[in-house]
Order: structure tokens, then sequence, then C-alpha cells
């Protein structure tokens, strides 16, 4: 890849906004777009290069925003278009852009399309969407939910089912309608006319289902069968014709939402001669902790070192020159990136923070920071199933517990207060005031309780803060063509403890050295550096060669 063909979201640092937990400007709980008007230039002085909104559109909010009942609507939780457009002019006059959240695999079923489709079986939009006649009582097939049962629905106004792979108040549209591609394509195009700078496209690799949508192998402790939806046969037909129809016409990003491939997926998702994506979001390092009994995501299980690492050269190599990828530790599905992979104790929380930035920021690819991460915000810590919100966590409750038995509720309770969605969506903490800055009325989800020491203002007052290092990574990302152009080498592929790897460009390289846990352990680094080699970033504030503390980090110029 030479720097000539480098594109402006390669040298790019993202920041994921969750406006529903942002900030609140009108005091009803709920964030809102003024309330990221708000605070562009926070982020403008972070260093970031484009925003992130999770979906704004209108939705009955059963799955928080992701079941869309009118694309070229603003939800009036949030504030009007006029509002958008406001953020909108405010963020490109700072030199900020701003992209969609792009939810086309599915909307609400409170969507018109959908009403239409199910009011009768012969209207124009019945094809719109998947309806089969069920097998008497029995659904057309196998296939679950990723919220738990059937994926299918019963709708007794047309005696047939439809099929909806999350909520069912989130049926599937179907993409084999040319018809559908084209209402999707012409609502693309009429927010890219506005101005938006691109898309992050919500489970894309999932909008082309199986010729005649047979039943799947069963799946661990279920009943149902996975629906294997991810990488469909016409997939990359369909992103290719809305690349030519669409994308082509604007100078935009988008990064595709892509569960379950492969480096030699991505290569057709985001491959530089493929026409289809820029990069791509992959999971492979988010999946090293799942439960081992079958019970998917849910788990208190630490993620293994060694493993992490060969998943992260996997990518690094598999896409190096010829497709780019997407770096982040976490975002509004995950739990918190300090408490899953660092130490969110007191004594460890900054250090393993800025440890944690450092090993990825210094990766190629364009890096994402999710809303608080530059604070080093923590897991919620919750107690009781009634502070929850997530659609996902309540019915997984539901199922491994009140109606299966597979699980006992503190067991569950436990894996829950590790893995559940929520803990990335309480509400930003901006202060030590009340609810954290956030609303002074109630929130719509608890705030965390460490939000008097974890916060911005608190932040902003430390030169020693996370976010300080986190705007120091964005520099040399933005300084180095090395960080965007060079090449990945992991060092010590066996070391349980340390992640180390170089990345070398042209006649420069340069050494990260990652401490991952909290003990003081020694590694022999003189093979590896120069007597001219320089300490470019690091989080303590002295160096003490191979001696490396606690979740200490750092990055030699070789």
């Amino acid at each position: 890849m030479q720097t000539a063909a480098i594109k402006w979201w390669q040298k790019a640092v993202v920041y994921q906004v969750y406006p529903r937990s942002f900030q609140d400007t009108n005091q009803d709980g709920i964030g809102d777009l003024p309330g990221v008007t708000a605070h562009l230039d926070y982020l403008k002085k972070l260093g970031v290069d484009v925003i992130w909104l999770n979906p704004i559109y209108r939705s009955p909010n059963d799955d928080n925003g992701y079941d869309i009942s009118d694309y070229q609507k603003i939800a009036s939780e949030f504030g009007t278009m006029a509002d958008f457009e406001t953020l909108l002019a405010a963020a490109h006059q700072r030199g900020l852009k701003i992209i969609m959240d792009l939810v086309v695999n599915h909307t609400s079923d409170e969507h018109p399309w959908f009403r239409q489709s199910r009011s009768s079986t012969t209207n124009a939009y019945r094809d719109f969407y998947f309806w089969r006649a069920g097998n008497g009582e029995a659904a057309p097939n196998n296939w679950d939910s990723a919220f738990g049962g059937s994926a299918w629905q019963y709708d007794q106004h047309t005696d047939a089912f439809y099929l909806h792979t999350f909520s069912t108040k989130q049926p599937d549209l179907n993409w084999e309608n040319p018809t559908v591609r084209q209402a999707i394509y012409q609502m693309m195009t009429w927010w890219l006319e506005k101005g938006v700078d691109g898309f992050r496209m919500d489970v894309i690799n999932q909008i082309s289902k199986r010729p005649g949508l047979p039943d799947g192998p069963l799946k661990p402790n279920s009943v149902f069968g996975d629906s294997q939806l991810a990488n469909g046969p016409r997939v990359h037909e369909f992103l290719q014709e809305m690349h030519q129809q669409v994308l082509t016409k604007f100078d935009v990003m988008t990064v595709g939402e892509t569960h379950g491939v492969t480096p030699a997926d991505a290569l057709k998702y985001a491959g530089q001669d493929r026409h289809e994506l820029d990069m791509v979001f992959e999971f492979d390092h988010l999946k090293l902790d799942n439960s081992q009994a079958g019970y998917g995501k849910w788990s208190t299980r630490k993620t293994p070192l060694v493993a992490l690492k060969a998943v992260i050269e996997k990518w690094q190599i598999g896409l190096n020159g010829q497709a780019w990828n997407s770096l982040f530790w976490n975002n509004h599905d995950t739990p918190r990136v300090v408490s899953r992979f660092g130490n969110d104790t007191p004594q460890y929380r900054e250090r393993s923070a800025k440890m944690l930035a450092t090993c990825l920021h210094l990766l190629q690819g364009t890096p994402y920071i999710y809303q608080g991460e530059e604070l080093g915000m923590t897991n919620a810590h919750f107690d009781h199933l009634s502070q929850y919100r997530d659609i996902e966590t309540l019915h997984a409750y539901r199922d491994l517990v009140t109606t299966n038995h597979q699980l006992t509720k503190p067991d569950m309770l436990a894996r829950i207060a590790a893995k559940s969605r929520d803990n990335s969506r309480t509400p930003m903490q901006w202060n030590a005031h009340e609810n954290a800055g956030f609303s002074t009325g109630k929130p719509w989800i608890e705030v965390n309780t460490n939000y008097p020491t974890v916060n911005a203002a608190a932040a902003l007052a430390d030169p020693d803060s996370v976010w300080y290092y986190y705007q120091k990574l964005i520099a040399l990302r933005h300084d180095y063509p090395l960080v965007t152009l060079g090449t990945f080498t992991l060092l010590l592929p066996t070391d349980p403890a340390v992640f180390m790897y170089q990345r070398h460009y042209q006649s420069q390289t340069w050494l990260v050295v990652c401490n991952f846990t909290a003990e003081q352990v020694t590694r022999a680094l003189t093979p590896y550096l120069t007597a001219q080699a320089r300490l470019m970033i690091g989080n303590y504030a002295d160096d003490q060669g191979d001696v490396l503390r606690p979740y200490e980090a750092k990055v030699y110029a070789v």
C-alpha cells in the first residue's frame, strides 16, 4: 500500500457516540442530538476525525433504535431533523465527519412497508419481507432468533409466519426483491446528499438468505438450529450493486458489521479491488472468552492472551496490503474494555486502560473509540436484573434461568454483569454532579456509581489522565505514516503475559510492548532496540528497561 493511495479514512480515528446515553439537554433522561453538538469541541480537542452515530431514526425502541419505523425521520426523543442538520454543519465546520448507522437487514414491524406487507397476501409490499405458511402450528424452519426462541413469528391476520432473525418487532427485509434494494439505495442517497460522510452497516453480511431457507444444524443447549445467515450466496452481488448505484458517487467511508467472517471473507467484502465496503468489523477477538459449555457470550471467563495475540496477528497479516482493518476493543454491544481485557479496580483502572489503548492504536487499521473509553469507563456492576434494559440480556435471562432452568439466578447475574450490552450503555460520565452531568432528569438507565471519580471534568483537569493519553496516541497516528502503513510482526507469540510487536515502514521500526497482567515481569528488550532507540509514549513516568511493571505499555522508535 503506497502513501499516495491512502484514503482519508485510513488515517482517521473514529469516535462512536451512543446518542441515548451521551448528553441529555431537555432533561427527559434520554440523550439527544443537541447534546452531541454541545460536545463537538470536546471531541475535536481529543483529536478524533469521524463521529459514528448509533441509530437516530424514528423507532419504537424495542431494540434501542435498531428497529426503524422511518429511515428519513429523526426519533422525537433525539430531537428534529433541524437538530441533526445543525449537528452536521457544526461538525463539518470543525473538520469532523459524521457517519450514520445503516440498519437494512430488517425494519421495525411498525414501518409502513411491514404494515402494508402484513395487511394481505396480495399486497404489493408482501414480498418486501419473508412470509411463509407454517406446517400446521410449526414454524417454517428451525432457525433461532439472536434474542432467543424461534426466528419465526405467527401472524394471525394472514395465517402465516414472518422471519425475524432478531426481535419479533424486527422483521427481516427480503433483499432478493429488487424493489426493496432500490428503496434502500434511494434512502442512502438521500442521506449522502444531505452531507453525511458514510455508513456503519449493521449485520450487513446477513442480508442474503440461503435459497429455500433450509433447516440449520442444531445449536448446543437448544432445540433450535443455526440459521447460517452470515455470508449468504448473493451478499457480494448486493453490495457491489449498492456500491455502484450509491457509494461510488460520494467520497465517504463504509464499515460493515460482519459476524462470522474470516480474513479470506474480509478480502471479499473490503478488498481494494472489490468495490464493496472500505472495511469490516470482525469479532474473532471478542469470542475468545465465550462460554465453553454452550452458553455463547454468557460467560465470566477471561480472554487468554496467547489466543488474543494469535487472532490479532491473523487479521493484521491476512489483510495487509489487500484490505483494511477496523480496530476496536468495545462498542455499544460489548462490555467495557477496561473491565473485559484490563483491570477495573481503582489501583489499576487507569494504567490498564492506557495499556490497552496503546496495544490497539499502534496496530494497522482505523481505530474506533467508544464513548467513555477515553475516560477508562468501566462495566456497570449492576446487582439486580431490574437495573438492566437490554432486550438481549432480559431474553437470555428468561431463556436460561426462568424457562429452561439451565443456570441459577446468581450464576446468570454474574454472567450478565460481565457481558451485558448495558455495560457500555450507561450514561456518559461528564462530571461529578448529579447523574454524572448527563441529565437532571431520571436517566433511562442508571449511571455507573463510580462517576464521582471517573468523569471527563476530572480527566481534563489531570495531565496524566487516560483522556490525555488517548490524545497523544491519536496524534502519533496523525503524525507518523508508519502507524498507518507499517507492516506488523508479532514477537513472543506464546508469552502468556506480554503482548509485543513491531511495526515497520521504509527504514523505520517501532517496538510496542504491553504487559497484560498485574504482575511485574522482566523481558529482554535489548535485542529489539538500537542505541538510538527513543521512547515515543509510555504509561509510566520513567522507563525501567527490561522490567515491565503492572499493565505497563511503552512504544519505542527503534
